[in-house]
């Protein structure tokens, strides 16, 4: 049974403990036969995937790992261990390691801790053939940029087309015959200043006097004598 850490090693246990818990991911490594310059490089290659590379004690990994730790990785927590804690990208970190142990052998890739689940070495370095998330980004950015380009490219047809009509109308509008300006009139029918206008007064036109036969004259006597009234013819005997 191992006994509990002592005081000067707690705050070791509890950074262990902290860095597992913020980590995107933890992945596990065998430094043996690495010296200081390769070691030197290997954290600057992770340092440029946001990866931080630390070396700790086995013992106190496993007390600073909570209870229901799978098995499987603590069973990589044997001989010299190297954690690397993932800030952001696992396979941006997956990445540097595999390419930093293409030359140097020494290097063990053991495994690892992604969301909880535990890789092996192999799922680690599939890990590492994936595209990184800036290479994601690269890729979806193109895919975005290719149909805003056929968009512009058919905005500026669409303006040179219609630069083209208005120009051709502007064209067509300048060659138009001139209208038509209306003759003047003749000269004998036109009525100028030096033709004098009768202004003579109009005089009423005089009623017709009736004829002499039918008139009434004051010379003519008027028979005033009363009318006798008719009287009635006596019937025959």
């Amino acid at each position: 049974m191992e006994r509990e850490p002592r005081a000067e090693k707690a705050s070791v246990v509890e950074d262990v403990r902290e860095r597992f818990g913020e980590a995107e991911a933890v992945l596990v490594t065998e430094y043996r036969g690495l010296d200081v310059s390769q070691m030197a490089e290997l954290r600057a290659a992770l340092r440029d995937a946001d990866t931080i590379y630390k070396i700790y004690k086995n013992t106190l990994v496993r007390l600073a790992l909570a209870e229901g730790t799978p098995e499987s990785l603590l069973e990589m927590l044997v001989g010299p261990t190297a954690l690397a804690f993932v800030e952001k990208d696992p396979g941006a970190a997956a990445k540097a390691l595999k390419e930093f142990a293409s030359t140097n052998e020494v290097l063990i890739i053991k495994g690892g801790l992604l969301n909880g689940e535990v890789l092996d070495e192999a799922q680690v370095r599939e890990l590492a053939d994936l595209p990184s998330r800036d290479e994601l980004l690269t890729s979806l950015a193109g895919g975005l940029a290719a149909p805003l380009q056929q968009m512009a490219s058919m905005m500026n047809n669409l303006l040179s087309e219609m630069a083209n009509l208005l120009q051709s109308l502007s064209d067509k509008a300048g060659t138009a015959p001139e209208s038509e300006v209306p003759a003047e009139p003749a000269a004998d029918d036109a009525v100028t200043a030096e033709d004098p206008v009768d202004e003579s007064p109009v005089e009423p036109e005089v009623p017709a006097e009736p004829a002499a036969d039918d008139a009434v004259t004051a010379e003519d006597p008027v028979d005033e004598s009363p009318v006798e009234p008719e009287v009635p013819a006596e019937p025959a005997a």
